[in-house]
């Protein structure tokens, strides 16, 4: 076989600009990526302190085996869009390694608009979800989520591949064998509430994991009862009671 030999003269004056230029893209690139990792308001960070919930990152540090790659689908998804801080479009999502076996994560952020989905959210999604099924991988979906995001649900369900299509994907991944397993972290609020009901096992955090459509201020419009969002979908209501939830995390 005739060997290629490279033509670069890595001495040349058009080498050196063309690196130079190179390396200020490679900066640039790092810097999107650090603002979409650490881009959040001092308000978001202190309503999550306050509800004695972790970070995005810092469940994933926890969940996936040290000293492990992770692989990171779409960081920068969104990027530009709404109001220009709807880092990945509000997911973390990427291929890692639990317990030794290679898995697929999908993680709401809830400090970007308390975790609710926007369209390219349901994009990226389904992205997580096709990757899945090509190559068999089990998915681990880390719900903490109010559901989608209301201003703009006119964008979320107007097409094949809408937010619909993200519970049609669970039904198909079920039927082809491949394990979905669920930690229900936080809220799981209407459209939210279908991904843990739809796994195949699901993990419930208790004081912090909610399961329900509709949560206590729509319960309490349409009929005058005052609920906690424990009392109405905790972990002690789906592990005991609707056998939504299959293990009680404390």
């Amino acid at each position: 076989m005739e060997v290629i030999e490279s033509r670069i003269d890595t001495k040349s004056e058009e080498y050196r600009r063309n690196y130079e230029v190179m390396e200020s893209l490679v900066a640039r690139l790092r810097e999107e990526l650090r603002v979409a990792r650490e881009d959040r308001s001092e308000k978001a960070r202190a309503r999550l302190a306050q509800q004695n919930k972790l970070p995005v990152r810092k469940r994933l540090e926890l969940l996936l085996d040290p000293n492990t790659p992770f692989l990171e689908i779409a960081p920068l998804a969104a990027r530009g869009m709404y109001d220009g801080r709807i880092h990945g479009a509000g997911i973390v999502a990427g291929i890692g390694v639990v317990e030794g076996r290679e898995v697929i994560i999908h993680a709401n952020d809830p400090m970007i608009k308390g975790g609710t989905i926007y369209p390219m959210g349901v994009k990226k999604g389904l992205r997580v979800q096709t990757i899945a099924m090509e190559n068999r991988l089990p998915i681990i979906y880390l719900v903490d989520s109010g559901g989608a995001y209301l201003p703009l649900q006119s964008e979320i369900f107007p097409d094949a591949d809408d937010g619909g299509r993200i519970f049609y994907n669970q039904a198909v991944i079920s039927k082809m064998g491949i394990p979905q397993i669920c930690g229900v972290m936080g809220l799981c609020t209407a459209g939210a509430a279908y991904i843990p009901a739809m796994s195949d096992e699901v993990v419930h955090v208790k004081g912090t994991g909610a399961i329900f459509l509709g949560g206590p201020p729509l319960v309490r419009a349409a009929t005058g009862e005052e609920v906690t969002a424990d009392e109405l979908g905790g972990a002690l209501v789906h592990c005991r009671e609707s056998g939504v939830s299959d293990y009680l995390a404390e």
